[in-house]
């Protein structure tokens, strides 16, 4: 099976050709190599293999290549509730309310994930007094009840058997996916330096991404989500976690335009990337690349080891961009309500 340029950044294992050496049949000599793809051309292509080293392999020499799975890495293997307490520590509502292991938040209705109850572990009560608990605490906000809870697990279950309905039923699930930042980054620079030699795919023009510590008004106003709701609220959820930064990338012709945005917080060794949005006019430039990139390297710089995103599972832009730098699907989650009291 021949590799292709897009699947720079994968683990793939190559059989190739020892030019001049004899194998043990008499016939020539073959090795496999195995590790990820960082760089393809068309002359040959480069592996990085297990113990570091970077092997060029010409074209000629290639017997068979192909995918293959990758190694299971100790972040793929957190359990869902544990990666959505650290991405609810990175997205923080201002009122909120632990529940044993649940977290209630709620943020005036600005986000599905800052307005509703992550059920994720155990309430440490009852689950009719916990489910009490969590209907009288939103109402007193003037707030839908709304349960976010992780899809495939036992509390998704037994909401659904207790009459819970799916409180966006237009909506696909929510996928949280994941990537180690460092395979992100060596993923993308193969990419790059792949569409750099290919005079049939020249590099898309990009401008260089600027960081700041708070999201100026600009900013804001190019976040979809945020219209509608206190300014206050959603500056003080955007600005919520350890350290927080917001990448722009502005309009040359009007300073007061961007382009791209992106957010992003680091919360221990693991960066979350967000409101990675270009504006309409401006895309298909590169500029989501140059966001993302952007922000690896400083959640690196600040000791990230791994990154996520939550991204909608129907959103196909948003999980190639993701999927280019290594990101694979972790867990999903979908948001359920209470079933009408009057149809019980």
């Amino acid at each position: 099976m021949p590799l292709r340029p897009d699947q720079i950044g994968q683990r793939i294992v190559v059989r190739r050709l020892l030019p001049g050496q004899t194998g043990p049949t008499g016939g020539p000599a073959l090795t496999d190599v195995l590790g990820i793809l960082e760089t393809w051309d068309g002359l040959g292509l480069s592996i990085r293999r297990e113990d570091g080293d970077l092997l060029r392999i010409a074209h000629v020499d290639i017997v068979a290549a192909k995918p293959v799975p990758p190694r299971p890495s100790l972040r793929q293997r957190i359990p869902a509730a544990d990666l959505q307490r650290i991405c609810s520590r990175g997205w923080q509502a201002p009122d909120q309310l632990e529940l044993g292991a649940w977290l209630l938040r709620a943020a005036g209705g600005f986000t599905g994930r800052a307005n509703s109850v992550l059920v994720a572990g155990e309430p440490a009560r009852p689950a009719d007094a916990a489910l009490e608990r969590v209907n009288r605490w939103y109402a007193d906000r003037d707030l839908p009840v709304l349960a976010q809870v992780i899809t495939g697990s036992d509390w998704l279950s037994d909401l659904e058997e207790r009459g819970w309905l799916l409180a966006r039923p237009a909506e696909a699930d929510t996928l949280v996916l994941v990537a180690s930042v460092s395979r992100a980054l060596r993923a993308h620079a193969g990419a790059h330096q792949t569409r750099t030699s290919s005079l049939r795919h020249p590099p898309p023009v990009t401008l260089s991404p600027r960081l700041t510590d708070v999201p100026g008004s600009a900013w804001i106003s190019c976040y979809g989500r945020a219209a509608g709701f206190d300014p206050q609220v959603v500056l003080g959820v955007l600005t919520s976690g350890e350290r927080v930064a917001f990448a722009s990338i502005i309009d040359p012709a009007d300073a007061r335009t961007p382009l791209a945005i992106g957010r992003g917080v680091v919360t221990g060794d693991w960066l979350g990337l967000a409101a990675v949005e270009v504006s309409a006019q401006s895309r298909r430039r590169g500029l989501g690349e140059a966001i993302v990139v952007r922000l690896l390297e400083w959640g690196a710089s600040h000791g990230a080891l791994s990154s996520y995103v939550q991204t909608m599972s129907d959103n196909p832009a948003a999980l190639g961009l993701f999927e280019r730098f290594g990101f694979r699907t972790h867990h999903a989650y979908r948001y359920l309500r209470p079933p009408d009291r009057d149809n019980l």
